[in-house]
């Protein structure tokens, strides 16, 4: 069966109605090995058979749990009473204590399909009831999001369109990117690709002559084997050597005074704050060399080599998820504007090269087969990274972009197609959170953390188990996801659970429109053919598409430029700032009076880094990266995620001398640690680590041991701190955390990660039976 996924294509074998294989398309020159991860993650023991209800929340009503979520046992009851149970909680709450206090939480990659998109289910239905609390933004990008719109008018250089590969291959000379260009993360894409060419394109880079520079703690960032320069950096401190690299081009006259003027607007504010003007202290190469630990020369030198060759900047979307991560964002734009090629062929900026599969990818851009979640009548929403602080501080005042808000009072959560317990911060902070609710529902495939700590537990099908339409606005191809096997137990269907609830509220035709999953995919996909001809792309009808499992779409005529339009003519195609034009100085957000984001990009120390006092006690940097081995906790459980893992543990790298000064050899067990948590993990010895930095990845499923006040599995954001980026962008700050590691000692814990709650089966429950 032809089939797709967030990291690749693939056909599937099945035997007796099990999934034994997969086998990546054969037009995929880099295909991802976590694809073998697929026929483990089906078939595992941690799939949710039935669905299941908290003992406690049967015995004692809906509530706040006091400590149980997470512990309790379940009860196996049949679908048509958790249904009932399930809308019966949502009309309560709705009815007593108003939509917004309902949440409709589906942060999270979920699975590949334009149809079967959990948060568009989940959505849709609560969009019919009245609406729900929603979030803003992104945990993968959440500052940029926020920043660039006033800086740059939209996050198209943040998500897409970027400049494509082809003419950085043509035109580009230097390509230097701060955080690197890691193919580990360019494995996947949402929503699906036929093609990895990230890999592919960096080695024509290579082969083409352009001087690719990385910069970042991490070597591997850019494999060695496309020649990249290796300049390692302190975590945190990319701001500054920006701003000393725009200070070279303004100091020593290079910058481009017409580019400026015609183009830019807040140029002098920004070179007043280089000069010191500010705040008495000049941005130089030598400023930046003690904060970066990059030599001064070195700083200056690129700088210089920008401004006399074709040169492109990127930046990964990890730098933006750290203290004050708008500011490397916005500094990277400056020194783009005083280099002045931005519009120009192979020039300019571009953030996330290599953070997913198809950034930068040559695409002619038709619509996608999209369904519709409806406009929310509930006006409440919060930022995507601040849920720990909406559930322990209902009604407390915060601020965002500008305006000032008040956190609601939620009293019911439904969460499906993600693993907050994966993504979020502080965990442990997190698990105090997740009690506070009546009620917390949540679709899902397998038994994560996030199930763990529910009332309702409802199973959910994999894509395998469904048709669907694979796409994404970065592949060039659309792939019919055909049903491979059965649901495995009762699963169902996100589209199937949420039409059972439209029922119970008189709304199920509204829901589905009288569409069964048949229709809708017809009906996707030929909305998306109109579309596709208004960009002169005839795409087959449906049948002849599902009977060819694969449409690849022409390709564009000529490489994409970003801002070329704007830049050949400017008064025609303005950006939507208020100005028209880039906004180095911005003016509205100088009116927001924030002192952790003022009008201009600058150097503001961040709360834990290595130049911090905490240091002293907790002297490693910690980076919490993007795994090789799965999509962020997705397929942890099964092929080569489980088969990395250390005694059972997530791997950390540490570098050989950190690793000597605390007796630690490859192999062993360490325990990771800082004022908010500990954890456990198997060290791994890497010369390519900076000495100062140790790099665990996110994604093992969250497995605390309260007596032990112990992570006993490896996961990092047991340790990072939940507090917002600024008040502007209110984004996560994982990339800014200091911990100290140290030998384990002592018996090693048992793993109870991918271990069931305990359960047993119960029928005939009456609604009237459950306490309140």
């Amino acid at each position: 069966m032809t089939h797709s996924s967030h990291w690749g294509a693939f056909e599937a074998e099945v035997e007796a109605g099990r999934l034994v294989s997969v086998k990546p398309f054969s037009t995929d020159a880099d295909p991802s090995p976590i694809l073998d991860a697929l026929p483990g993650m089906v078939h595992s023991s941690m799939r949710v058979a039935r669905p299941m209800i908290r003992k406690g929340w049967l015995e004692n009503g809906a509530g706040p749990a006091e400590g149980a979520r997470g512990r309790d046992s379940f009860v196996a009851v049949p679908w048509d009473e958790a249904l009932d149970m399930v809308a019966g909680e949502i009309r309560r709450i709705r009815d007593s204590q108003g939509n917004e206090a309902l949440f409709s939480g589906s942060y999270g990659w979920a699975s590949a399909g334009r149809f079967h998109h959990a948060k568009t289910q989940l959505q849709r239905f609560f969009n019919l009831i009245g609406g729900s609390t929603t979030q803003i933004g992104s945990y993968s990008y959440a500052a940029g999001q926020t920043l660039l719109p006033h800086i740059v008018g939209s996050i198209d250089p943040l998500v897409g369109p970027l400049s494509s590969w082809d003419g950085i291959v043509a035109d580009t000379r230097i390509l230097v990117a701060f955080g690197g260009i890691p193919l580990k993360n360019a494995q996947v894409e949402a929503g699906g690709t036929a093609e990895h060419t990230t890999g592919p394109w960096l080695e024509r880079a290579r082969r083409a002559g352009i001087r690719i520079v990385n910069i970042s703690p991490i070597r591997d960032d850019i494999g060695s084997k496309f020649g990249a320069e290796w300049i390692s950096i302190r975590p945190g401190t990319d701001t500054a050597m920006l701003l000393a690299m725009a200070y070279v081009f303004q100091s020593e006259g290079r910058h481009d005074r017409a580019f400026l003027d015609t183009y830019c607007v807040g140029f002098d504010q920004f070179a007043e704050y280089l000069r010191g003007a500010v705040d008495g202290i000049a941005k130089t190469p030598e400023w930046a060399a003690s904060l970066t630990g990059v030599p001064a020369e070195t700083i200056a030198n690129l700088a210089r080599a920008m401004a006399g060759e074709r040169s492109m900047i990127n930046l990964a979307w990890s730098l933006q998820r750290a203290d004050k991560g708008e500011q490397p964002y916005w500094a990277a734009i400056s020194l783009a504007c005083l280099i002045g090629q931005i519009g120009l062929p192979g020039g300019g900026f571009g953030f996330g090269y290599g953070t997913e599969a198809g950034m930068g990818n040559p695409r002619r851009p038709i619509p996608l087969p999209t369904h519709q979640a409806g406009q929310n009548p509930c006006p409440s929403a919060i930022p995507v990274a601040r849920i720990a602080d909406m559930l322990l501080a209902p009604g407390t005042p915060y601020e965002f972009d500008g305006g000032r808000y008040l956190y609601p009072d939620t009293r019911l959560i439904y969460w499906c197609g993600g693993n907050p317990f994966h993504h979020h911060q502080d965990l442990n902070r997190l698990v105090q959170a997740f009690q506070m609710p009546d009620t917390i529902i949540v679709n899902e495939c397998w038994w994560t953390a996030t199930a763990k700590h529910a009332d309702i537990v409802l199973p959910a099908t994999t894509t395998l188990e469904r048709n669907d339409i694979g796409a994404s606005k970065r592949d060039r191809h659309l792939i019919a996801m055909k049903q491979a096997i059965a649901p495995v137990g009762e699963a169902r269907s996100d589209f199937a659970i949420f039409s059972a609830l439209a029922a119970r509220f008189d709304l199920k035709n509204a829901f589905t429109e009288e569409r069964n999953e048949r229709a809708w995919l017809e009906t996707l996909y030929e909305d998306a053919r109109v579309g596709a001809r208004g960009h002169d792309v005839e795409l087959p009808p449906f049948d002849v598409f599902w009977r060819d499992a694969v449409v690849a779409v022409p390709g564009p005529d000529e490489p994409y430029t970003l801002f070329s339009a704007f830049r050949s003519e400017p008064e025609r195609h303005p950006l939507a700032t208020p100005s028209g034009k880039i906004e180095i100085f911005s003016e509205r957000i100088a009116s927001f009076d924030y002192d952790d984001c003022p009008g201009n990009a600058v150097w503001l120390e961040p709360e834990e880094w290595l130049g911090a006092d905490a240091a002293r006690t907790y002297p490693l940097h910690l980076i919490s990266n993007q795994p090789k081995t799965r999509l962020h906790s997705q397929m942890d459980a099964a092929g080569p995620s489980l088969a990395s893992k250390i005694k059972g543990r997530e791997p950390i790298s540490i570098n050989p001398a950190d690793a000597e000064e605390r007796g630690l050899e490859a192999g062993d067990i360490c325990r990771v640690f800082n004022a908010r948590g500990a954890l456990l993990a198997g060290v791994v010895i890497d010369s390519g680590v900076m000495q100062g930095v140790v790099q665990l990845s996110t994604g093992a499923w969250f497995d605390p041991d309260v007596d032990l006040e112990l992570e006993r599995h490896g996961n990092p954001n047991v340790l990072t701190e939940d507090r917002g980026t600024s008040r502007l962008a209110q984004g996560p700050i994982a990339q800014s955390c200091l911990v100290q590691l140290e030998k384990w000692s002592e018996p090693l814990p048992v793993v109870k990660a991918f271990t069931q709650p305990r359960y047993r089966r119960m029928e005939g429950i009456q609604i009237g039976d459950i306490k309140r």
